[in-house]
């Protein structure tokens, strides 16, 4: 064959692929998650080139700088409409730029920049060798109780990653409930889950039993994770696509263009249901609902105790973002098959949750519990299917990370000669010892048994009347008896506080910077303002409560 046959084959086999569409990016609707990330990356390479002494002020300054422009960055979105008229899916097809989306955005990032402060903390353990330390290991890298680590504390090191790593971890989470395709969630899933993972094997103190908790998270992470993904690939097995509305449009059979080699797989039921269970499976196990919550008790009492809050808040947020978006968005068509799952999954949640909290005795393990039946209180507002449950669910979520990042915030300041006193019995009479402590904490407990005047109540009311007005009256009965059961608990610890004599060798309560007491005055007046004066926040959740679809 001739060199110019060969040329010509050449040139007509390349001839009609040889335009390739460029990508379309809307940057300034992704600029949030982008600032953030950024940022994120700008902290890496501060770990890399800037000197030991100067790390900890520089990865403050970045985050703190990224958290409130990102913030800013949402509020202006949501100010030129993207959030109610001009909603609509973003990079080819991969984010939605909606309501729920910024709503959520915005309360992970007032959630981060309120965890941070917690991160940031510097005065609550003594100095060591002169050096102002915080909560996170001298070097993330050495055994525990090794030369390498005593060496590392005796030069007075800190682990300044942990920015980077929180600041990649509210990118991912920022992604998750915003994702519009099932590997857009996955990769995002990932992207927050793996530095939690790390963030949790991090503690100063009682480094053992942190890194057992680090692992235990792991492992089931990724099974939950690899459910996740195979839910995803039955799914697209089942509709020819990983886009929400594609598979939407397949379950509702309104689709028209079908892949001839897709034609024999599409539209079976068994791939459908399997699938979808299987994703509904991963996102439970973020949530910390019965029965994927095995880790949550674990996790809570053992990663460091500012990683806590931050999951404990953030994490909920993105992951009922992304749960209510997949049930709202994608299988809207399935919902007499959910349902009912569903409804099962809200009340041993909230049975579970508030009936094994009774008999904990650690502080960090009650509030883990507690946090599992307040995972039921919210599926109950999922379970609604209507708009006033996704704007229901939002305000709940809302006030929910506040509450939750200051009751942690207050646990790190009782401490004894072990660092942080989180056994119940060092708590009685704290309220003679530190009025003022404990009165925070009491108002965090209230809030979290949903006492009338506090947001805990605002959301409890508004999710269980969304879920009565959809036809789940029966859950809103179990809904009510078990918040009298948490109540019980909750209440015990106020008695505990107030009304038990304090012991000569009890805990004492460290005077904090002005970060923690930040982060603690947040949330306290979050929980009075919701709490009051609901009906702003209320009417911004539900004018942000319609999906773009």
């Amino acid at each position: 064959m001739s060199a110019s046959a060969v040329h010509s084959l050449w040139t007509t086999a390349a001839d009609p692929i040889s335009k390739i569409d460029a990508p379309k990016i809307e940057y300034g609707q992704l600029s949030p998650t982008l600032i953030v990330v950024g940022a994120a990356l700008v902290g890496v390479l501060i770990e890399a080139f800037v000197p030991r002494r100067s790390r900890y002020w520089a990865q403050v300054f970045v985050s703190v700088v990224a958290l409130c422009a990102a913030f800013a960055a949402v509020v202006a979105l949501a100010a030129d409409g993207y959030g109610t008229t001009k909603a609509h899916i973003a990079a080819m097809g991969a984010i939605a730029v909606d309501g729920p989306a910024l709503f959520l955005q915005g309360t992970i990032l007032l959630a981060g920049l309120v965890g941070l402060f917690t991160f940031a903390e510097r005065r609550l353990d003594p100095a060591a060798h002169g050096k102002r330390v915080d909560s996170f290991a001298a070097q993330a890298a050495s055994v525990p109780g090794s030369d390498s680590e005593k060496a590392a504390v005796r030069a007075g090191f800190t682990t300044t990653e942990v920015f980077p790593l929180l600041l990649f971890a509210i990118g991912g989470m920022l992604v998750f409930p915003s994702a519009n395709d099932l590997l857009t969630l996955f990769v995002a899933l990932e992207v927050f889950s793996l530095p939690l993972y790390l963030l949790c094997a991090l503690a100063r103190r009682k480094r053992l039993m942190s890194q057992e908790a680090a692992v235990k998270y792991f492992l089931l992470g990724a099974f939950a994770s690899a459910f996740t993904l195979f839910g995803i690939a039955l799914l697209y097995g089942y509709a020819g696509s990983v886009s929400y509305a594609r598979i939407a449009q397949v379950v509702d059979g309104t689709v028209t263009d079908v892949d001839p080699a897709l034609a024999n797989t599409m539209g079976n039921d068994a791939l459908l249901l399997i699938g979808g269970a299987m994703l509904i499976m991963g996102l439970l196990f973020k949530v910390g609902a019965v029965p994927f919550h095995m880790w949550t008790p674990d996790v809570y009492q053992g990663a460091p105790t500012p990683v806590t809050g931050f999951m404990a808040a953030a994490t909920k947020v993105a992951a009922f973002g992304a749960l209510l978006r997949l049930l709202y968005v994608v299988l809207p068509g399935l919902r007499w098959d959910w349902r009912p799952v569903m409804w099962a999954v809200a009340i041993i949640t909230m049975l579970g949750g508030a009936i094994v909290a009774i008999t904990q005795t650690d502080i960090k393990r009650l509030l883990a519990y507690s946090s599992i039946a307040h995972a039921g209180f919210i599926l109950a507002g999922v379970i609604a299917t209507s708009k006033d449950g996704v704007s229901s669910v939002l305000f709940y979520l809302a006030g929910y990370s506040f509450v939750t990042i200051g009751a942690f915030a207050v646990v790190t300041l009782v401490r004894d000669a072990g660092g942080e006193a989180t056994h119940l019995s060092k708590w009685a009479g704290l309220g003679r010892r530190s009025p003022l402590v404990a009165a925070v904490f009491a108002v965090f407990l209230l809030a979290f048994a949903g006492i009338p005047l506090t947001s805990g109540f605002a959301g409890k009311f508004a999710v269980f009347k969304a879920a009565a007005d959809g036809g789940a009256a029966p859950l809103v009965v179990v809904g009510v008896i078990s918040s009298a059961i948490a109540a019980f608990f909750y209440i015990r610890v106020i008695v505990l506080m107030f009304f038990s004599e304090p012991r000569p060798e009890g805990p004492t309560v460290a005077v904090p910077s002005p970060l923690t007491m930040v982060a603690i005055g947040v949330g306290v007046a979050m929980t009075l303002v919701l709490g009051v004066a609901p009906q702003y926040f209320l009417d911004l959740a539900s004018q942000a409560g319609v999906f773009v679809r």
